[in-house]
């Protein structure tokens, strides 16, 4: 038994050489541009930050308005300043000409004083919003450029490695069912890339800014890079991998394994299973899980339409024939 599985070994061990070249290639381009690819990365991040720092301050205006209205009747160095000022500018009405020209000068200093200060009171008095990116390691810049360029690097190498798993199955392949290497390779890293930029531009933005602002008022979010890496890669293979349904379904109709009837009789597991793969792919918040459910669903009722285009489930025949 061995000796007949060693061939097809020997020729899974070769296309994996061959991705895994392939990667490392990819790897080594995306290394050098490493930069441009975290500044990619990090720019839903940075955005949420932007925008709940905007609305914690939109909602504080109030808060800040009262405290101001209420502290009028407070000593505060500013208060004292002003009435100094005041002080002075009196004593300059009555004063000679040349003490008049110096407590006038005087006074001008003091309003100087006065509206620094005001201005310094109203910087304490206002709780800003500093939310940052940080790294907790001495090599974590480092080894962050090394997820990412090989994050890159597996989306730049992904229409070779399934080229490579393509020419692994084709030997088992009837000759009208290999022709199809073309809409396998294209259609599957199309619809790879259409659920990470799904993922990236319409999941990110709502899920970041949701779990951000969460306690935001009590505490300032010091989010560590290495941790934010991971859990965005996560989320985008996630995505990625998802929107491969209606490709995967295409290929098992077309080698005759299910039908329409297949898909639409195991519709209601699938809204199970899709929703627990979206709790374990996506963030503990039920908007994000939604997200990633709601296209999920809608790419399964499209693989049923493909399915029936390619595989339509044949009217059953009465027993009395």
């Amino acid at each position: 038994m061995f000796e007949e599985l060693k061939p097809h070994l020997v020729e899974l061990r070769k296309r994996l050489a061959l991705s895994v070249a392939s990667v490392f290639v990819m790897f080594v381009i995306a290394f050098t541009f490493h930069n441009a690819i975290l500044t990619w990365i990090t720019h839903p991040l940075n955005d949420a930050l932007t925008q709940v720092g905007r609305i914690i301050e939109s909602q504080n205006k109030t808060t800040w308005t009262l405290q101001e209205q209420n502290s009028t009747t407070k000593q505060t160095p500013a208060s004292v300043a002003t009435k100094l000022q005041q002080q002075l500018q009196k004593a300059s009405n009555v004063a000679s000409d040349e003490l008049k020209t110096i407590l006038r000068e005087a006074s001008l200093t003091t309003k100087e004083l006065a509206s620094l200060l005001k201005q310094e009171d109203t910087k304490s008095s206002h709780k800003d919003f500093e939310g940052k990116i940080t790294t907790h390691q001495v090599g974590g810049a480092f080894f962050v450029a090394l997820k990412v360029s090989f994050f890159a690097g597996l989306l730049g190498a992904l229409p070779f490695i399934l080229y490579q798993i393509w020419m692994f199955i084709a030997p088992g392949l009837y000759d009208n069912e290999k022709k199809m290497v073309l809409p396998f390779v294209v259609g599957g890293s199309v619809m790879f890339f259409v659920g990470v930029l799904f993922a990236y531009y319409i999941v990110t933005p709502f899920g970041f800014q949701f779990l951000i602002t969460f306690g935001s008022f009590l505490y300032t979010p010091f989010i560590n890079i290495e941790d934010y890496v991971g859990f965005f890669t996560k989320i985008m293979m996630g995505f990625g991998l998802a929107f491969e349904l209606p490709v995967f379904a295409y290929f098992l109709a077309l080698l005759g394994l299910v039908t329409d009837k297949t898909l639409i009789d195991f519709f209601k597991y699938a809204i199970i299973i899709i929703f627990m793969v979206a709790a374990l792919l996506t963030p503990p918040d039920v908007l994000t899980q939604l997200l990633m459910a709601a296209p999920l669903v809608i790419l399964y009722g499209v693989s049923i339409l493909i399915v029936r285009a390619v595989n339509p489930a044949q009217p059953e025949e009465d027993e009395d024939e």
